[in-house]
């Protein structure tokens, strides 16, 4: 069931189209991504939906209220991590998490949240004093303690450094564990292909491409490589053997090594051949295809640029 429904979506600031027509829904239970690189639109999507922003035109629903009319009875069943929430320097993590659920007319008991997410250490500790990890582990309790039934992620792991990102990950993973649905807001095709049930893939304040990651990779028609060794000096030229193969677009050697690019299955074309000619190899090497080449495929430029 779709418990957030967003359709036709505008909204523009003088002259700049930051959404243009936006249109998606995000099912129960499920792990949904906005991914696009930053200015595409997808923060003011999502603060659209939890109602800090108006939008132009369009409709938003979220568990079937109005985000801007309905505000105040849909924030009691919505948790936001905001892209650049910050809290006092010198605020305890009890002190933040105290406040917080004095917004709720129904809280969890935030001392559970702080055992729950690696905080009980920390229970007195300032917030200028924790680590990167440490304050997005405190956001994640910030964003839970109303016991949402959705919540916003926006740019969650956003400076943090690859140990911490993976343990974001999997607090994520956790959260979605809980029954609680989760929007989640990125720039990072790792993180997304990681988290992700579905994805929204924004461009320009328009949604290009909606599907599961593994969906979006598939479904392009996108160029990668294969590479091998020839065991065998003397073996049939790789280019007159190769090159006119469905789906391969160039054949290129360097001394013994061969590499090999193409769309769609080539490889088993590749594969196939080289074992009809009984050419030997090794080192065998096939480029995964990823969600940057789905976004290149989609939009005509790399979101890692």
């Amino acid at each position: 069931m779709a418990i957030i429904e967003v359709t036709e979506l505008r909204k523009k600031y003088g002259d700049h189209v930051v959404l243009d027509g936006v249109s998606f829904s995000v099912e129960e239970g499920e792990v949904f991504g906005l991914l696009g690189p930053n200015g595409a639109g997808k923060t003011t999507a999502v603060e659209c939906a939890e109602g800090l922003r108006r939008p132009d035109s369009g409709t938003v629903r979220v568990l079937g209220l109005d985000p801007v009319r309905q505000r105040k009875q849909l924030s009691e069943h919505v948790g936001v991590q905001l892209q650049h929430t910050q809290l006092p320097e010198n605020i305890k993590v009890w002190e933040a998490l105290d406040l917080y659920a004095s917004f709720y007319d129904r809280s969890r008991d935030w001392r559970e949240l702080l055992d729950r997410w690696g905080l009980a250490d920390k229970r007195g500790a300032r917030f200028g004093k924790l680590s990167g990890g440490q304050k997005q582990r405190l956001f994640i309790a910030l964003a839970l303690v109303g016991d949402p039934r959705v919540a916003f992620l926006d740019e969650l792991t956003t400076g943090l450094d690859p140990q911490a990102r993976r343990a974001t990950w999997e607090l994520v993973k956790r959260v979605r564990a809980e029954g609680v649905t989760v929007v989640l807001v990125s720039h990072f095709m790792d993180e997304v292909e990681e988290l992700c049930d579905r994805v929204a893939v924004l461009d320009r304040g328009s949604v290009v491409a909606l599907d599961t990651p593994a969906g979006l990779i598939d479904g392009v028609d996108a160029e990668y490589r294969m590479s091998f060794r020839l065991v065998d000096a003397g073996a049939p030229d790789p280019d007159g053997l190769l090159g006119n193969l469905a789906g391969v677009t160039s054949v290129s050697r360097t001394g013994d090594r061969v590499t090999v690019a193409g769309r769609g299955d080539f490889v088993t074309a590749v594969t196939a051949s080289l074992a009809r000619e009984h050419v030997l190899v090794s080192d065998l090497r096939i480029d995964k295809r990823t969600l940057d080449d789905a976004f290149v495929a989609l939009t005509g430029r790399s979101l890692q640029a």
